[in-house]
C-alpha cells in the first residue's frame, strides 16, 4: 500500500508551529511526559487548520491536513535530532 498521497496534505506552516511547540514543551517542561507529545502536535495541528480555514469552509480534508501536518512535525523532530546526533551520543541528559 503507498501511502505517498498523503504528503499532499502536509501545510509548511502548521508543521513549523507544531514543530516548535512541540520543542518547547520537551525542553520547558521536565515534567510532561513525552509520550502526550504526538497527541498535543495532533490536536494543536487539527485546530489551527480549522482556523486558517475558517472562512473558507471546514471539511475532513481540511482536518486531515492538520492532522498529518501535526503528526509529520514530531517525525521531522525525530529526523532532524538523529541527523544531528552524529557521534551516537544524546546531549538529552546533560
Amino acid at each position: 500500500m503507498d501511502i505517498n498521497f498523503l504528503v499532499d496534505y502536509i501545510n509548511p506552516l502548521i508543521l513549523g508551529i507544531c514543530l516548535l511547540v512541540g520543542f518547547v514543551l520537551k525542553t520547558a517542561f521536565d515534567k510532561f511526559p513525552n509520550k502526550y507529545i504526538p497527541l498535543c502536535a495532533l490536536c494543536m495541528g487539527t485546530i489551527i487548520a480549522i482556523l486558517i480555514n475558517l472562512q473558507s469552509g471546514i471539511n475532513a480534508e481540511v482536518i486531515l491536513g492538520g492532522m498529518i501536518s501535526g503528526l509529520a512535525s514530531t517525525g521531522l523532530y525525530e529526523m532532524l535530532r538523529n541527523l544531528l546526533d552524529k557521534d551516537g551520543k544524546s546531549k538529552e541528559g546533560e
